[in-house]
C-alpha cells in the first residue's frame, strides 16, 4: 500500500475522511497530494495533515499513480475533460467516488481507454466507519485492484459489485441508508418525549440502543431474521410493536423508498452523462 503515489482531486470531507483513515493506517504523508480551487481548503488540509497540496488538478494528474476524483457530480464532466490529456500520458489508476456518474461517461470525457473504478461510500467514512462498494472496468489490472480497496478500506468495509448496474441498488441501500436509519432515530427519540423522557435521556437510549444493535448484529453469525425473533418474546412489548409496524405496512413503504432512490439514480447518471 506504500508503493503508490495518490492524488485526490478535490478537497471537501471525503477527501478529508479518506487521507486521514489512510495516515492513520500507515500511509505515507509525502505519497499524498490534493487539487482543491479553494485556498482555504488547501490551506487546512496541508496544516491539518501535512500533506501537498495545489489548484492544478492537471500536474496531480501527470504524477499520481492512482487519482481519486471527489468532486460534485454536477462538475465531473468539465473537472475530466480538463485533465484528460495528463491522463492520457499518465494512465493512473482513477477511482470515483462521485454519486451517479458511469465509467463509460468518465472513460470517454478522460478520452478513453482508462483503468476506472467507481466506489459508492457512504457518509460514516466521516468516522472511518464507510460501507463502500466498488466496480471495476476491464482495463483494471488485479494490482489496481487492491490499491482502490485499500484506500476505501482506510476509512471501514469495501467490496466489489459484478456489474455496474448494481451500482444504482447500493446507492439507494447504502448510500442514502444512514439517512433512513438516522430518521427512524429522530422519530424514536421524539415519540419517547412525548411518551414522558427528556430530550437528553431520549437521545442516549437511542443512540446507544442503535449502536448496540448495530454491534451485535456485526458480530453474530446469525442473519437480522434470527436475532429479531430472538429478542421477540410471544406476547410481549416488543411483539406488540411489531404487530403495529408491520400492519401498518413499514415493509412495503421501505420497498418504495429504496425502489425510488434507485430509480433516481438511474435518472441522474443519465442527465449527467448526457451533459
Amino acid at each position: 500500500m506504500q508503493n503508490f503515489n495518490i492524488g485526490f482531486i478535490g478537497g471537501g470531507n471525503m477527501t478529508r475522511s479518506l487521507i486521514g483513515g489512510l495516515i492513520a493506517n500507515g500511509f505515507k504523508r509525502d505519497k499524498i497530494s490534493v487539487a482543491e480551487p479553494d485556498e482555504q481548503k488547501r490551506t487546512r488540509l496541508a496544516t491539518d495533515f501535512g500533506i501537498h497540496t495545489l489548484d492544478s488538478s492537471q500536474q496531480i494528474a501527470a504524477t499520481a499513480d492512482v487519482l481519486l476524483l471527489a468532486v460534485k457530480p454536477q462538475v465531473m464532466k468539465q473537472v475530466t475533460k480538463n485533465m484528460a490529456s495528463a491522463v492520457q500520458q499518465h494512465q493512473p489508476l482513477i477511482i470515483s467516488i462521485a454519486a451517479g456518474i458511469r465509467e463509460s461517461d468518465i472513460n470517454r470525457w478522460l478520452g478513453g481507454n482508462c483503468a476506472i473504478v467507481r466506489a459508492m461510500p457512504n457518509t460514516p467514512a466521516l468516522v472511518e466507519c464507510s460501507a463502500t462498494a466498488l466496480y471495476a472496468n476491464s482495463q483494471v489490472r488485479e494490482q489496481q485492484r487492491e490499491q482502490a480497496e485499500s484506500v476505501l478500506r482506510a476509512v471501514g468495509l469495501a467490496l466489489w459489485l459484478d456489474s455496474e448496474g448494481q451500482m444504482d441498488t447500493v446507492t439507494a441501500l447504502s448510500g442514502s441508508g444512514p439517512a433512513y436509519f438516522l430518521l427512524i432515530m429522530e422519530i424514536m427519540q421524539q415519540t419517547a418525549v412525548t411518551l414522558g423522557l427528556d430530550d437528553k435521556t431520549a437521545r442516549l437510549l437511542t443512540l446507544q440502543t442503535a449502536f448496540g444493535t448495530a454491534k451485535m448484529a456485526l458480530e453474530s453469525n446469525e442473519d437480522a431474521t434470527t436475532l429479531r425473533r430472538r429478542v421477540t418474546s410471544p406476547g410481549g412489548t416488543t411483539e406488540q410493536a411489531i404487530k403495529v409496524l408491520e400492519d401498518g405496512g413499514l415493509w412495503e413503504l421501505f420497498h418504495q423508498a429504496l425502489s425510488a432512490a434507485r430509480t433516481r439514480s438511474e435518472e441522474l447518471a443519465k442527465q449527467l452523462g448526457e451533459k
